[in-house]
């Protein structure tokens, strides 16, 4: 099997020859724009052998003005793709498709409605912290929910237009990456009307366009059940297994039918740790317990950027023995 024949396999539930794989880092600020971020991936691609080729997005919706307060949240105003943000990343995408493993599964990635809708704030104060920002969100939603709504029905929509885009150009599927399942930030209330409606109006974008979906769960503190309901838009799931925590074995019962990524931790453990025998023993170990179909080995979430490559291509290599 090729690594995309691999990738298809896990999905549709079928055995595949060898367990593929799929991890991805932020790269360096220096090098995660332009022809050098088309470098990077395919560097990174080429030393983990990783079969899945994740495109990282970096260029983010940007800074609209000075948003203080709900109604300002209008300021955030209604996007195409030939704005230059969405044209940087189209560009991205298409030049790291020219030069890729074609052999591979690729995906491209979208930041999901929570996080596109916290850029433009992150981009006014460079001292924000993650938890300012999404508290920002929340108390502008209660300041005038409908002018921040209709922001981030401006949002979700570009979204939508960039996932087809994506599939147009010849990406195999799209990863969502999704917040909001926090439970210190959102009540299961506020996401069902603030949250839910738009992650679903992306993820089913993706589908109709012709695309896998891969729904990625992030951050920790999660009422995993917000999730429940998304498996009908969704091909794989993957969490922090360690991090939410949730186990594989409970996400397969949260998403039955659905192919499952993950198994490792990101940021400590064996991946960290090393070393190489203690990598292939734990990938081992992850596979024995689930099984070899419905399974992508991954991790929770983006690894660190200084990663050893060399624990990496262990973890890639122990999956296909």
């Amino acid at each position: 099997m090729t690594k995309k024949e691999r990738v298809i396999a896990a999905i549709e539930g079928r055995e595949p020859d060898k367990i593929p794989s799929g991890f991805s880092l932020h790269f360096p600020k220096e090098v995660a724009f332009g022809d050098a971020a088309v470098d990077t991936h395919i560097r990174f691609f080429e030393e983990s052998d990783t079969d899945i080729l994740k495109i990282m997005n970096e260029n983010l919706v940007p800074y609209m003005g000075e948003i203080h307060h709900g109604s300002d949240y209008r300021l955030v105003r209604e996007m195409t793709l030939d704005d230059f943000f969405m044209q940087d990343q189209i560009t991205l995408v298409k030049k790291i498709l020219e030069r890729c493993d074609r052999d591979a599964f690729t995906l491209g990635t979208l930041h999901g409605i929570t996080a596109s809708s916290i850029h433009p704030l992150e981009k006014m104060d460079p001292s924000y912290t993650y938890d300012n920002v999404r508290e920002k969100l929340c108390r502008l939603l209660h300041e005038d929910k409908d002018a921040v709504l209709a922001g981030m029905q401006r949002i979700a929509n570009v979204m939508c237009d960039l996932a087809r885009e994506y599939i147009r150009l010849g990406v195999d599927g799209i990863y969502y990456a999704a917040l909001g399942g926090e439970t210190r930030f959102f009540t299961d209330e506020e996401f069902e009307e603030y949250i839910k409606p738009f992650d679903l109006q992306i993820m089913k974008a993706v589908k109709e366009a012709g695309g896998y979906c891969f729904l990625h769960i992030c951050k920790d503190q999660l009422n995993m059940n917000r999730y429940r309901d998304y498996g009908i838009y969704t091909d794989v799931a993957n969490w922090g297994v360690y991090e939410a925590p949730f186990s594989l074995e409970e996400g397969r019962k949260l998403f039955p039918g659905k192919a499952i990524m993950g198994g490792l931790p990101n940021r400590h453990g064996v991946l960290v740790d090393g070393p190489k025998e203690a990598v292939r023993e734990e990938v081992h170990k992850v596979i024995s317990q689930f099984g070899r179909t419905g399974f992508i080995l991954g991790a929770d979430c983006t690894l660190a950027t200084e990663q050893d490559m060399e624990l990496l291509r262990a973890a890639v290599d122990a999956a296909r023995e």
